[in-house]
């Protein structure tokens, strides 16, 4: 007989696993949580007393009248420091544990530390020189950029050097430090080349008297070339351009891309727009009239600048992320030429009116042609919308979800500005006033505008629906079954954190796969579609795939040993 909660004879009993303990997890959450603020906190403090110390040294007072902001860092150095240096001795001590150094909660720690460190420190410094330059003082800047400087480097050593090293989250501080160096510097030139445009354009005699022209262009430049050597530095010698992670793909489409696409047409849109204005329409004096044109020159080449350079190196990724590039770049020109086609629209029915108040269509004309002539063509360069489509580009995510996104939006704009159209309409009639035609031209421009745009990039989801509807094969009865790569067993070797690669390579290939933790520090995670590249045509009863330190993949087909003699 057995009774309640045992076995039968013979049958071992079922064996019960523990469950995994949450407490871990929220007590590294807490004590990172907490070091940080300590030592943000401490870091300020700091640079306030050392700012302080400047003062005394060049003789200003100590305390002054600001006696609060004097007990505030006081507080922060001598109690916050202590408890931030004792809680990271905890947590240092507790590092020499592999699962520790596998926490996110260290590496995002870690990682937030540096770039908050990173971005404080460069602008402070930056600050600085720029006051140097001025003739100001720069004490307080200094001070600041020193102590977070001495931060920045610090939690770069445990990052880089230190044995102790997060091993999750790999190439995320570069990538991260290369967009801060990136924002710096573009806006930095951006500012030179503006001050040097704008002083060309209006001539020495308008230049402020009694200061040089070059003092704002020399600031500017400070800017330019720190930023640039942030950037150098991470993209470079930390090697961020070969963090192949989803993050780096985002700040490369995101902000390389993207950014400069937008600071590009900006740039030339304006420029276009101030140069037709100089041809047939002179109603303001010519200062006004070429008052944008240097900071538009200047975006269109810095602009530029970033964003061939972002495209080539995107050619190079994989298909996903240089795919997204195209996309991206289409999205930005789509948006300038639809919006050049509304306001053409607006400008041509605001001819028929008397406009309500004082402006004249003529301006708003060329701002159109301005916006669509710079948007259009690019716009049919990248999305080639007569050149026949791949089949693997009608299956691809990205392109399928930005159809979507353009009609959604579209969709929305147009419904709302068929309901302003609707409300004007209404209200003219009920209230009587003229002019109803001068009220509804802009809207009119929208709704024409998002109008097209909609049913094209409907039109055009519904053809990729079908072409992959008809493309797909019947189904076969009686196939055989099997992994789908004709691989038996995958044998991965790789860092840690290699959870992620292990889940897709099974749902890849369909095969039995095991996991060999290779020594060393952390691995970068290779990109889905290379791996599946990788793999691509490889057969056999065991396969090694080796992740390379980069995320490099080499791909290691193996055959059964042979007796000797044979």
């Amino acid at each position: 007989m057995t009774g309640p909660g045992t076995a039968p004879a013979g049958i071992p009993p079922a064996r019960v696993v523990p469950r995994a303990s949450a407490a871990p997890v929220l007590r590294r959450v807490v004590v990172y949580g907490i070091l940080f603020v300590l030592v943000l906190l401490t870091a300020g403090g700091l640079a306030d007393l050392l700012g302080r110390l400047f003062d005394v040294v060049t003789g200003t007072a100590v305390v002054g009248g600001d006696t609060a902001g004097l007990a505030v860092s006081l507080s922060f150095t001598l109690v916050g420091g202590p408890l931030a240096a004792l809680l990271g001795w905890f947590a240092w001590r507790r590092l020499a544990d592999p699962s520790e150094r596998d926490s996110v909660a260290w590496a995002l720690y870690v990682v937030g530390v540096c770039t908050v460190a990173l971005i404080v420190a460069s602008t402070a410094l930056f600050s600085a020189v720029s006051a140097v330059v001025r003739g100001d003082d720069a004490t307080a800047e200094a001070a600041t950029g020193v102590v977070w400087a001495g931060v920045w480097a610090g939690h770069r050593f445990v990052l880089r050097r230190s044995t102790r090293r997060p091993t999750r989250l790999p190439g995320t501080a570069a990538v991260l430090g290369g967009v801060v160096g990136l924002l710096l510097g573009a806006g930095g030139a951006v500012s030179a080349l503006t001050v040097l445009f704008d002083t060309a354009l209006a001539g020495a005699t308008d230049a402020p008297i009694g200061v040089p022209w070059w003092w704002a262009a020399l600031q500017s430049l400070v800017w330019a070339a720190g930023g640039g050597l942030v950037w150098w530095w991470h993209w470079d010698r930390d090697s961020g351009r070969a963090v192949r992670t989803g993050l780096a793909a985002v700040a490369l489409v995101g902000v390389g891309i993207l950014g400069g696409c937008l600071l590009t047409l900006a740039g030339a849109g304006t420029t276009l727009f101030v140069l037709l204005r100089l041809a047939v329409d002179r109603s303001d004096p010519l200062r006004v009239l070429l008052d944008p044109l240097g900071a538009a020159v200047a975006a269109a080449l810095v602009g530029g600048l970033i964003w061939g350079y972002h495209r080539a190196v995107a050619a190079r990724r994989s298909a996903g992320v240089s795919g997204a590039g195209v996309l991206v770049t289409s999205g930005v020109s789509l948006v300038a030429a639809a919006s050049g086609i509304g306001v053409i629209v607006n400008a041509l029915l605001a001819t028929l009116t008397t406009p309500l108040a004082a402006s004249d269509p003529r301006t708003l004309l060329l701002a159109g042609i301005s916006s669509l002539v710079v948007g259009g063509p690019l716009w049919w360069f990248t999305w080639r919308p007569t050149t026949a489509v791949l089949p693997e580009r009608r299956r691809s995510t990205g392109r399928s979800a930005y159809l979507v996104v353009v009609f959604g939006v579209s969709a929305v704009v147009a419904l709302v500005a068929l309901l302003v159209i609707g409300f004007r309409l209404f209200d003219s009639l009920l209230s009587g006033e003229a002019g109803l035609l001068d009220r509804l031209r802009a809207s009119l421009g929208l709704l024409l505008a998002t109008g097209l745009v909609a049913g094209y990039h409907f039109s055009v989801w519904r053809g990729d629906r079908a072409a992959i509807a008809a493309s797909v094969p019947a189904p076969v009865p009686d196939a055989p079954r099997g992994p789908a790569t004709g691989i038996g067993e995958l044998v991965l070797i790789m860092g840690p954190g290699a959870e992620p690669v292990l889940r897709h390579l099974r749902q890849l290939t369909g095969a039995t796969v095991s996991w060999w933790q290779r020594a060393g520090g952390s691995t970068a995670l290779p990109d889905p579609a290379e791996v599946a590249s990788a793999l691509e045509g490889v057969r056999g009863e065991r396969v090694v795939l080796v992740v390379g330190a980069d995320g490099e993949l080499s791909v290691i087909p193996l055959v059964a040993p042979q007796p000797p003699g044979l």
